[in-house]
């Protein structure tokens, strides 16, 4: 049997509604995310192990939300079979919410290295990371917007922006490792700061992956042009087995 005019206007708002939800949790996500960085940024300037654990506990209410996003897409593929753009947003959601739990665990890592890192003298070089911390946020928040107003030419924008992001990171690698060569004392403490500083670059990352998926799921194609990456840092690239 056919279903009603009005049955299916239930059904069609029901969707709208679950779709609204999913999205609504990857906005949080986000926020949490960047709320995460901005903390973890501050426990490195301000020394503040204490601030530090904090940020690393509350690590797991992304954690829970990207798993409530996870169990939603199945929920929705399963009982709607969304098709075309409808796919694409689900799909989308699901892809988006695994790069913001991603962005999540790279600011959990800066918080556990500060955490080591203040057992050691400060380093005139750690002024450096809030520059590096406040890019990717920028890139992170610009992305998420993109995704809520279904923006692909403010998503390209920060696409485009992650070679700067790129750029800074290979400066401060290079003057870190100076720093490191012109006094041993100095290795392990900018050693921290180099796996800090790759955290955050591997956070701009992340975001260029979420703006790839705003403007596949707005145009239906990919991004033509190839990304340029401003990091010169692969012949002596240190990174962060974790």
């Amino acid at each position: 049997m056919n279903a009603t005019p009005h049955s299916s206007e239930h059904i069609v708002k029901s969707y709208d509604d679950e779709l609204k939800r999913l999205t609504g949790e990857i906005q949080r996500m986000g926020d949490l995310a960047l709320a995460q960085l901005d903390a973890a940024i501050d426990a490195v300037v301000e020394r503040d192990s204490e601030a530090a654990m904090k940020i690393v506990y509350n690590d797991n209410a992304i954690d829970t939300l990207e798993h409530d996003v996870s169990h939603d897409v199945v929920r929705l593929l399963a009982l709607r079979q969304p098709m075309a753009r409808d796919l694409r947003e689900v799909l989308a959601a699901l892809r988006i919410a695994a790069d913001i739990e991603r962005i999540g665990d790279y600011a959990a890592n800066v918080a556990k290295r500060s955490i080591v890192l203040n057992q050691s003298a400060p380093v005139q070089l750690a002024y450096a990371l809030p520059r590096l911390a406040r890019l990717a946020g920028t890139l992170v928040r610009e992305v998420l917007a993109a995704y809520r107003d279904n923006d692909a030419d403010r998503a390209l924008g920060a696409w485009t922006r992650d070679e700067e992001l790129d750029e800074e990171y290979t400066g401060l690698f290079r003057e870190l490792l100076t720093y490191m060569m012109e006094d041993p004392r100095n290795i392990t403490p900018c050693t921290h700061l180099l796996f800090m500083a790759k955290n955050l670059e591997r956070i701009g990352d992340h975001a260029t992956n979420i703006a790839e998926n705003v403007y596949f799921l707005v145009h239906g194609a990919h991004i033509a042009q190839t990304r340029r990456k401003g990091d010169t840092t692969s012949v002596l690239a240190i990174d962060d087995p974790r």
